[in-house]
């Protein structure tokens, strides 16, 4: 099950059924299944709360994964700090929505297993992403 929910944000996340079924695509061309996930907007004070918190970094960031995978079951919390999804798709050149579905799907790939540490690894994740925000857009055909 993936649950939605926010945290120090008025953010509104109204795809809540569809972006469900896509994420459980994902998980089954990747040979998992779905446990639960809770997918958090949240604002970059609280992100960067969460990032000193937990993870002893200080520094903004637009998504945090906590992992709680067991075997072929994707469980973990992802949290979005939309704030900062706002600004990287106004670097990258991108819509918000495209930005913000970008990172939900990479949250999901680290559960996955995919890393993003080497340049060899963030080439992939980019791809494994584009190949997913792909196929997200057939399912809305």
């Amino acid at each position: 099950m993936i649950r939605y929910d926010r945290q120090d944000t008025s953010f509104v996340f109204k795809e809540r059924r569809f972006n469900s079924r896509w994420l459980k695509s994902v998980a089954e061309n990747e040979g998992k299944k779905i446990g639960q996930i809770a997918v958090v907007f949240c604002s970059d004070d609280y992100l960067l709360q969460i990032n000193r918190q937990f993870l002893n970094h200080s520094y903004y960031t637009d998504i945090i994964t906590f992992d709680y995978c067991e075997g072929d079951v994707l469980s973990g919390d992802l949290l979005i700090s939309v704030d900062s999804v706002r600004d990287n798709a106004g670097h990258y050149g991108s819509s918000f929505d495209e930005e913000l579905h970008r990172v939900i799907v990479h949250g999901l790939l680290h559960l996955i297993g995919y890393d993003d540490h080497t340049r060899k690894d963030q080439k992939q994740m980019r791809a494994k992403e584009n190949e997913y925000l792909c196929s997200r857009n057939t399912m809305l055909l």
